[in-house]
């Protein structure tokens, strides 16, 4: 059950939201750092690429799975501690991931790797928390830049270092960066106190009583995970587009599409500002247009730099900003729950990834291109239809 939390909350300054942002978009990186590389993977491992396309989708299965069962323990246990326990785990891990010498093991490293990079998904609630509520959109929306920032330039970084370095050289540098956080953490972070008092197994049941209870979070829930399994589709399967003629392109070149993509993550601290004065709902049903458009953009640019940039930027602010203002909706729902409100939808948010990276490599191999935009759009298309049926519950509920 919820404690009776009247505690003295620490101040949210500008050093800690810089902190936690810096963290944050570092922390994250580990979950992309691979999809630039699956084409070096699989000529490293003498595997084809549908089969190294499944990295990524064992990464996100394994973060769905830490933000399910990690991630509610923030309303429970001290997060700073939380961190610190969890960074170590994730550490050992990267080291797995660098030394893995066949597709198997490369599978289960990943997926712990995926499990223990669930540092961000306190850190946003925490901030949530920390924030007054009439800033609490900025302060979520500048965290949140942060942490696309991180997901975008991640594949930036490891298509050039895998390029010149190879694949396995970005997983021993991103140990390093996490040994710097957990240095970082334990000095500088505060500690917040719990909010819930009660076993582990009440509070997993406790998820599904606020499913049930929080028509938003339902419908956020969904959107979510429809627009990254759209994005997760394009991303883990742009490489390949890029090596084959006629592009005849590298990973550095994949990776430097993560540039192009930061035009999200400054659409993400825009929407933060954005949610705290308009009508998200109205705000949304625009951005989740963008989805669509983005992909049909793609379907006649399989040839195109130029086109796939155009489609990048609007795919990026598309998701980015629909991302934002579900958070948005989320952390005003229960201030004694939000790490586990928080779970619920991120857990959908990845499962959706990785159901949209497992889908992409299926239909990569019959289809190609066209068959990964077919994907984009009817997904992108079902998000909005839901999200327009849902008006007045998304406005009265």
């Amino acid at each position: 059950m919820p404690t009776n939390n009247n505690s003295h909350k620490p101040e949210l300054t500008p050093f800690l939201l810089w902190l936690m942002t810096i963290t944050t978009a570092i922390v994250v990186g580990n979950i992309y750092y691979s999809q630039p590389l699956l084409g070096d993977i699989a000529k490293d491992l003498h595997i084809n690429n549908s089969k190294a396309g499944q990295v990524s989708m064992f990464t996100q299965i394994g973060y769905a799975t830490g933000l399910l069962f990690i991630i509610p323990l923030g309303d429970m246990f001290r997060r700073k501690r939380l961190m610190l326990i969890d960074l170590a785990v994730v550490t050992v891990s990267l080291i797995g991931v660098a030394t893995a010498t066949n597709i198997y093991v490369l599978f289960i490293t990943s997926f712990l790797v995926g499990l223990t990079t669930v540092i961000p998904q306190l850190l946003i609630p925490m901030v949530a928390h920390l924030a007054k509520p009439e800033e609490r959109g900025k302060k979520i929306g500048f965290i949140m830049s942060g942490l696309l920032i991180g997901i975008l330039l991640s594949r930036t970084l490891s298509g050039f270092v895998g390029e010149h370095f190879g694949w396995r050289a970005i997983f021993y540098a991103a140990a390093v960066m996490m040994v710097i956080i957990w240095l970082l953490i334990y000095w500088k972070l505060p500690e917040v106190a719990p909010t819930y008092a009660g076993t582990y197994s009440d509070l997993m049941k406790s998820l599904k009583d606020l499913f049930i209870a929080e028509p938003k979070l339902r419908l956020a829930s969904f959107r979510g995970a429809l627009l990254f399994a759209a994005f997760s589709a394009f991303w883990s399967t742009l490489v390949f587009l890029l090596k084959q003629p006629p592009l005849n392109q590298g990973s550095a070149v994949a990776g430097a599409f993560g540039l192009v993509g930061a035009f999200g993550a400054l659409a993400a601290g825009l929407m933060g500002r954005l949610s705290d004065k308009v009508d998200a709902f109205k705000l949304s049903a625009f951005t989740i247009l963008m989805v669509t458009v983005s992909f049909i953009v793609y379907y006649f640019s399989s040839a195109s730099i130029a086109g796939l940039i155009i489609g990048v930027i609007l795919m990026d602010i598309g998701v980015q900003a629909t991302h934002i203002s579900n958070q948005a909706i989320i952390f005003a729902l229960n201030p004694d729950a939000r790490n586990r409100i928080n779970t619920i939808y991120m857990v959908s948010y990845f499962v959706g990834g990785s159901a949209g990276t497992f889908a992409a490599s299926l239909v990569w191999g019959g289809f190609g291109w066209a068959g990964v935009c077919g994907i984009g759009t009817i997904l992108s298309v079902i998000v909005l239809f839901v999200h327009l049926v849902n008006r007045k519950k998304m406005q009265t509920a």
